[in-house]
């Protein structure tokens, strides 16, 4: 798959079948999308192309209500990946971008920069300056200038309710995991490189892989049971923490800590996934590190005890489908991303 900062250029710009939109959590609305494009690109020949947008829309037009990430951008484009999309557009959304006509979006994005053939949009899609695009245009558009467009609808789940972004938000946000598995189709996770940390956790005894969260407002937050892939062939038990580290920390810095059951070596630099279980607590500022310390050692005590009566689950089968989480753990296999004169996913 290839990743391009903004438009491609001259020599890497081809016919393409296009959807565009945040896609954030790719989840089973979005796949149906894709599948959907899939179809069309194959029966076209022509390669599937997502626009996607960096920051968030609504990150731009106003931080402060801006809705919790469910995803970074790296676990994003491999989800986008893993869905069959090719090439990948990340459009830095900024006052150029946002202040652009319908027409101009068209003119300027689709046509020149894209060179669309056959686009597909959601049912709440709108474009250009003050959201003044729509599908009716955008089709009349495609009449002028010869590409196909087509509308998907909404996707539901089997009770009625409808597949979104804002709902696997929710579900995050209440610690609910089973439910944002079921939008995502995956068990939720979170990847990124091993960094080195402070070492507080190896001087009370429980040292960790720590990752930096990229996004201030991440929709999960508290204490977790985990596995991690991409340091041995099998996933790793754990227990992590992910959000502000009150007791030790008062910089507002989010991070993931993950310490990891009887397991003990260098991990520093490893590309590692992080699959979420169960939430075991929220996060506590606690009255000094003798108290941290007891909290800690009770939740790894309670994550021992779930992979214990999981049985085999410990050794890495998923407790709810079995071989899922593993089929795109980085650092187990190279991941298909390509950077031309773009991108490096780091």
């Amino acid at each position: 798959m290839r990743v391009f900062r903004g438009l491609p250029n001259a020599e890497s710009r081809a016919p393409c079948a296009l959807t565009i939109g945040n896609f954030d959590g790719v989840h089973r609305g979005h796949q149906a999308l894709l599948a959907r494009v899939n179809e069309a690109a194959h029966a076209r020949g022509l390669p599937v192309c997502v626009m996607t947008f960096e920051p968030h829309p609504r990150e731009f037009f106003n931080p402060a209500s801006a809705p919790p990430r469910i995803a970074m951008l790296r676990d994003k484009l491999e989800a986008l990946r893993t869905n069959g999309v090719e090439r990948v557009v990340v459009e830095h959304f900024n006052h150029t971008f946002a202040s652009q006509s319908p027409e101009a979006f068209v003119g300027r994005i689709l046509v020149d920069g894209l060179h669309a053939r056959w686009v597909l949009i959601g049912d709440d899609f709108r474009y250009g300056a003050k959201r003044a695009g729509d599908f009716a245009s955008l089709k009349a558009a495609g009449e002028q200038y010869g590409f196909e467009v087509e509308q998907m609808a909404t996707i539901a789940d089997p009770s009625g309710a409808r597949i979104s972004s804002s709902g696997v938000r929710a579900s995050l946000t209440a610690g609910d995991l089973d439910a944002a598995r079921a939008a995502l189709g995956r068990p939720y996770a979170i990847s990124g490189h091993v960094t080195h940390g402070l070492k507080l956790g190896r001087d009370l005894g429980f040292p960790t892989l720590n990752l930096p969260i990229a996004h201030k407002r991440p929709a999960l937050a508290g204490i977790f049971i985990v596995r991690v892939h991409g340091i041995e062939d099998a996933p790793l038990p754990g227990v992590a923490s992910l959000g502000l580290r009150p007791t030790v920390d008062d910089s507002g810095r989010v991070l993931l800590e993950v310490h990891l059951l009887d397991w003990h070596g260098n991990a520093y630099g490893k590309l590692v996934r992080v699959e979420f279980l169960k939430k075991l607590r929220d996060e506590e500022k606690f009255s000094g590190l003798e108290a941290l310390t007891a909290a800690i050692a009770r939740d790894v005590a309670d994550a021992r005890a779930y992979f214990t009566a999981l049985g085999g689950a410990a050794a890495g089968e998923n407790p709810v489908d079995a071989g899922s989480a593993a089929d795109a753990a980085p650092g187990s296999r190279t991941t298909g991303f390509s950077t031309s004169a773009t991108d490096r996913i780091s």
